[in-house]
């Protein structure tokens, strides 16, 4: 394989796939985001030290063919329930964004801020995580969210094998 295919001029094409719960298996991975496009490389990452080690990180990234296919696994998996957890789908060269809580008051809070150390090491304060969460919330509500229709969407686990609801069978 290409090594340039996966970190050089290609990177338009790989997702990030984060939140992922620990039952989801590389296997599975794979069969929710094949009905998108054709699938060149993925990258399911493993704890590979300590008390943890063979267990699953959570994340992993996979690499479509096209630009065109990345941004459509995108559009349809993100947010999607996979055993229960709203899945987190962007592309890698996005940079992930915490939007700031709107303040009429016009006063800035510990909880609209994040420190530059902990921004700089890809951590975020406490007060920062549930401020972000927060908004999300809103932003969901104001959306219409519907957490029963979300429900009816999610990607069970079972027998470690997902089923993806749009392939027919």
């Amino acid at each position: 394989m290409d090594p340039n295919v996966f970190f050089g001029e290609k990177t338009e094409a790989k997702l990030y796939i984060g939140n992922l719960d620990m039952r989801i298996t590389e296997a599975a991975l794979i069969k929710m985001f094949s009905p998108y496009g054709k699938i060149v490389h993925e990258e399911f990452l493993l704890h590979t030290h300590g008390r943890k080690r063979g267990e699953p990180r959570g994340f992993a990234f996979i690499q479509y063919s096209s630009e065109e296919e990345a941004k459509l696994a995108k559009e349809k998996m993100h947010g999607r329930l996979a055993c229960g957890r709203p899945l987190v789908v962007r592309l890698s060269s996005e940079k992930y964004l915490i939007q700031e809580p709107h303040n009429p008051s016009g006063q800035s809070g510990e909880a609209t801020k994040t420190s530059h150390s902990a921004s700089s090491s890809g951590q975020m304060s406490r007060t920062s995580k549930i401020a972000a969460i927060k908004n999300k919330l809103k932003a969901l509500e104001g959306e219409g969210f519907s957490a029963k229709k979300q429900k009816q969407d999610d990607i069970p686990c079972s027998n470690n094998s997902i089923d993806h609801p749009s392939v027919q069978r």
